[in-house]
């Protein structure tokens, strides 16, 4: 039996109980180890020292620690262990509760009037996100954009889709949903319950139903044992009546923690010891347990730290740190929109208040009100025609102003209702300046690791055996096939930008959003270069450098095969991709053509422009890039238009607007390109789904058939 590297829902369930017996323990530090292990060191009044480990990596366990067990405490801590101790130094552990019957844990801490959660995944690719008081995410250990849910900071934390709770069904449901399975009871356990194999098999037991049971064979009497057996797991695990085993196999070897004797644990033969909590069981079990993980482990031999792994991550960090610094931006603008707005059509505003408020005050319920409004817009009075909505629990009245909608108070006046905006607004501000202390200690950070790594390559300059010919001795070679492809990589100014290399050997720089727009055509556009963008709205700003930023300005005659290119480049990474169009149209014009300054009365967004004078289009232009793994010279990923990049790697990959979201196709590309590489280890080091996807367009794509 193989050692288990993750909790079940079960599992949770019983830490839910324990954990929430340390309600009121103080908070005094957090640590991150690596990048997917957090432990906060905590003080309760009774039982003194505790420390929670939160991990979230291959294996993903949550549970308390003996203080004797803890290991030493990680070098300088990384920007988000030193923004969990900002907002949790001192603060009261709230509790702890499990996400429906999910593998999801939900930790709350209160410190004066701020309250910070703090949500554990504990399946999948796991990861951790810090939500404040509003239920937004402040900071996550990875960022996740799918179709179905995202994560992100500054984002609403929104949770997978719900599953079945075994732990809440009614014998009814139960019934149904054994009656529409096509299998055995164990599997319809299993999988339609949500109970995993080892409980589904463990309920058959103690209910004395045959696990192997077709359904077609079941019936009332089994589906009633089997919903007692569930009913008595419930009850166990919401009292906390637990006798904890750790089982070990004939070796001697740990296997598994539970938070009670398991029969099916028995019957396989497995021997087992008694723990007083469940918490100190899983401690045990994860201090003795060895994990084989065959071609996984990374060679012990190996001294040189990863300092392009750890770059990659501080880069990736900075990136949701600029998003997030976007999105405050646009919430506090939209926050003092919404209070202007409320003093631009004050009258009205008032006679909507003052209406509901007086209505209010004659007791009338808020049913009739809705009522009354809604007959109202139907006679045309303006005021009644621009309420949108009226939500009695709250208090509210929401009204629709020049296109946008406002919450209002009813109880307070407009001038307050507007107040309170503007001090939302202050507020957004307030977390977008942290937000900027926050990105530049990590581009602090990030130039400190920038600097190890040089010290510690020049120590190394001279010892290596490329010899006189450097690069040459790698020529010709079948990359794919090699077993040790030797890493060589350099870091460019250019690479925060989206960014490729013409077939002709040009830069060609795009924006992620806009301030890098901005920042691009008032740093970085120079008179001798070339301006690309797309017809349609939403498109990086693409330039095609003549020269670099810290070299004198010529002139140059790009070839047509590059311009041909830096349109492809704006047309697939714009809002066209997003469209799921395979084409589209982008037009070229000279540095002189483009301006901040509008026309009189206009009004410019950032990261726009004004476009003045004649343009060259590009008609028809193919929304498509290609994904490669370069190995001659640097190595690393690189992505563009096909024709630029197939030539200058190993092995590449083309994409096209399609079905997957933009973290799902990274990670496809990722095992297409596992599948190709001998060299598994150079592969992980430098082309992780996370660096592949910097280089897919925003938006669905799709693997193109070659």
């Amino acid at each position: 039996m193989d050692p288990k590297r993750e909790l079940t829902s079960v599992d949770l369930a019983a830490l839910v109980t324990e954990l929430n017996r340390y309600e009121g323990a103080k908070v005094d530090k957090a640590y991150l180890y690596g990048d997917d292990m957090l432990r906060f060191r905590m003080r309760d009044f009774d039982r003194g020292r505790m420390e929670l480990f939160l991990e979230v990596g291959d294996v993903k366990r949550a549970h308390l620690v003996d203080p004797e067990r803890v290991p030493d405490a990680p070098g300088r801590p990384p920007n988000f262990a030193m923004m969990l101790r900002n907002r949790l130094s001192g603060a009261d552990f709230v509790g702890v509760e499990q996400f429906e019957f999910d593998r999801i844990l939900i930790f709350e801490f209160a410190r004066g009037d701020e309250n910070t959660k703090i949500v554990v995944e504990l399946f999948g690719q796991g990861n951790v996100a810090v939500l404040d008081e509003a239920g937004e995410v402040v900071q996550s250990l990875e960022t996740v954009r799918l179709k179905s849910r995202t994560v992100a900071p500054g984002a609403q934390y929104e949770f997978p889709s719900s599953r079945l709770n075994p732990l809440t069904v009614s014998y009814e449901a139960l019934a149904r949903n054994m009656d529409d399975s096509d299998t055995d009871v164990v599997r319809t356990l299993a999988t339609q319950l949500n109970l995993g194999g080892l409980y589904a098999e463990e309920i058959c037991t103690r209910a004395g139903v045959e696990k192997t049971t077709s359904i077609e064979e079941a019936g009332d009497d089994e589906y009633r044992a089997l919903h007692g057996a569930i009913e008595e797991l419930r009850t166990r695990l919401r009292s906390g009546d637990f006798d904890p085993r750790v089982y070990t196999d004939d070796d001697g070897d740990v296997v598994d923690a539970t938070p009670f004797p398991l029969e099916e644990h028995d019957r396989r033969g497995l021997d087992s010891e008694a723990c007083e909590t469940f918490n100190d069981a899983l401690d045990e079990y994860f201090f003795r347990v060895r994990f084989d993980d065959g071609d996984d482990v990374e060679d012990a031999g190996s001294s040189r730290p990863d300092f392009e792994e750890e770059i990659e991550k501080k880069k990736r960090i900075i990136d949701q740190q600029e998003g997030a610094i976007e999105g405050f931006e646009q919430r506090a603008e939209t926050e003092r929109r919404r209070a202007e707005l409320l003093y631009a059509n004050y009258d009205l505003v008032d006679e909507v208040l003052s209406t509901v408020r007086e209505t209010r005050e004659a007791s009338v319920p808020w049913d009739e009100i809705r009522e009354t409004l809604e007959a109202g817009a139907e006679r045309g009075i303006p005021a009644a025609e621009a309420v949108v909505d009226v939500d009695g629990a709250e208090g509210t009245v929401t009204i629709e102003l020049d296109g946008t909608r406002v919450e209002v108070v009813v109880d307070t006046g407009v001038e307050k209702n507007a107040d309170r905006l503007y001090t939302e607004a202050k507020r957004i501000e307030e977390k977008k300046e942290g937000a900027l202390t926050a990105i530049e200690n990590t581009r602090n950070e990030l130039e400190a690791v920038k600097t190890r790594r040089d010290e510690w390559e020049a120590e190394d300059e001279g010892d290596g055996d490329d010899g006189p010919d450097g690069d040459e001795e790698f020529e010709d070679r079948d990359w794919l096939s090699m077993e040790s492809i030797p890493i060589r990589s350099s870091e460019e100014w250019y690479e925060r930008f989206r960014w490729f290399h013409t077939s002709d050997g040009f830069l060609v720089i795009g924006g992620r959003n806009a301030d890098q727009n901005e920042e691009i055509v008032t740093k970085y556009l120079n008179k001798h270069d070339l301006f690309f963008h797309t017809q349609a709205h939403g498109g990086p700003v693409t330039i095609v450098k003549a020269t670099g930023p810290s070299e004198p300005s010529e002139a140059v005659e790009f070839p047509d095969s590059t311009k041909e290119e830096a349109a492809q480049f704006a047309v697939s990474y714009s809002s066209i991709w997003k469209q799921g169009r395979y084409a589209g149209e982008a037009y070229m014009v000279t540095p002189d053509q483009v301006s901040k300054t509008p026309e009189s009365g206009e009004y410019i967004e950032k990261g726009s422009f004004v476009i003045r004078g004649d343009r060259t289009y590009f008609r028809d232009v193919a929304a498509e890039v290609a994904i490669g793994i370069q190995c001659e010279g640097e190595t690393r990923v690189i992505g563009g238009p096909p024709s630029a990049i197939e030539d200058r790697v190993a092995t590449s990959i083309t994409v096209r607007p399609g079905r997957y979201a933009q973290n799902d196709a990274a990670k496809m590309l990722y095992r297409e390109f596992r599948g190709r590489f001998e060299d598994q280890k150079f592969l992980r080091k430098i082309a992780t789904p996370d660096k592949i996807q910097e280089f897919l367009p925003p938006g669905g794509s799709e693997l193109v058939e070659e």
